[in-house]
């Protein structure tokens, strides 16, 4: 019994590790993007040809512009024909009608570490999933759902790993970007479910039947916050290209600069906030303890999150907290989530014991 405690506790430990890894890289991605250094490496999965970057200019052949232009470009060719044949033409025209398709990256050998680290941390996490698969092995005859999905997780590194060298290719294609962080967001959606469903006996705290109208309200702020995630990544975009059309300069008129997108996705969060509050309060008409503290740490996540907008709304973009920004949205999103899992083992708990009885 004590073996059985012990490899479940590992799982536990190595899920949350996981979990806590990728909230970590969403960090260092967004200091990527904030600081410009998302062409920092111009090849991939290797850095200006290298496993260790090099540190100064003079370590490059002299028109390494040159070539690692053509690289990206003979990379996407291969992949626009592949889209084709898929019956994407339009994404796979949209590769080259980009502006960035053709922009030379000079090396900064800041920016270049920057983005090496967040290759590094992406491969760390390659590991910490990988041993998640590993140890849910032990699940198999116990829960096979927490194997499978430790499996898709798994999977899904892959394909971000790969995608990650599409975005590297085709120079921060926004399309890319944006698959990229809907894919890392589902990737900790799974993370929480197979680590929420492995202690699922240890909700042992009984409250009401399951509300389909909480369900309905649960679904609603993650399909909210999902949305309003990938609004912001466009919104993300579009100041990566005002802020290098301007040199990083004028950061006071960026704002202004944006637009549509901009206004839609602060508006947008008025409406996020107000679902959220009425989570919240459906949540505290249960009077349970656990729910309870959940819905009060969700409800100071939005205010955080709240803040970090409107200071970067009206005190021209402070760079350090973009990626705090983010990461807070994406905090969100899990947290609604797990709050979802938590209140359906809670209500399960509650119908599987009337049952016996």
């Amino acid at each position: 019994m004590s073996n059985e405690s012990f490899i479940f506790k590992r799982f536990r430990n190595i899920g949350v590790l996981t979990i806590t890894s990728v909230y970590f890289l969403i960090l260092v991605g967004g200091v990527v993007r904030s600081t410009g250094s998302g062409m920092g490496c111009p090849d991939w999965p290797k850095c200006f040809g290298s496993w260790i970057p090099p540190t100064n200019v003079n370590q490059l052949p002299s028109n390494y512009l040159e070539i690692y232009k053509n690289k990206r470009i003979q990379k996407n060719e291969k992949l626009a024909e592949k889209l084709s044949k898929l019956g994407f033409t339009e994404v796979a025209a949209n590769i080259f009608s980009h502006p960035s398709q053709y922009i030379e990256t000079e090396f900064n050998a800041t920016k270049t570490w920057i983005e090496y680290l967040n290759r590094l941390v992406g491969a760390l996490i390659g590991v910490f999933v990988f041993l998640t698969l590993l140890f849910s092995v032990s699940y198999i005859n116990k829960d096979r759902t927490i194997f499978h999905f430790s499996l898709l997780s798994f999977f899904i590194v892959g394909i971000q790993g790969w995608l990650g060298s599409l975005v590297v290719s085709t120079n921060l294609l926004p399309i890319m970007v944006t698959i990229h962080m809907a894919l890392a967001l589902i990737l900790v959606a799974i993370l929480i479910y197979v680590v929420t469903r492995s202690q699922k006996s240890s909700f042992k705290q009984l409250i009401q039947t399951s509300n389909t109208k909480i369900y309905w309200t649960f679904y609603l702020v993650i399909f909210l916050s999902f949305t309003q995630i990938l609004l912001g990544t466009q919104v993300r975009e579009l100041i990566d290209v005002i802020a290098s059309e301007l040199n990083y300069s004028g950061r006071e008129t960026w704002i202004g600069k944006l637009g549509t997108p901009f206004y839609i996705h602060r508006s947008f969060s008025a409406i996020i906030f107000l679902v959220n509050v009425y989570l919240c309060w459906q949540l505290y008409n249960l009077h349970e303890n656990q729910l309870f503290k959940l819905a009060n740490s969700l409800l100071a996540c939005i205010g955080i999150e709240i803040i970090v907008g409107t200071i970067l709304t009206y005190f021209a973009i402070p760079a350090p907290l973009q990626p705090v920004h983010l990461v807070l949205a994406t905090v969100l999103f899990g947290l609604q989530f797990y709050m979802l899992l938590v209140y359906y083992y809670l209500t399960r708990s509650r119908v599987l014991t009337m049952a016996i009885r």
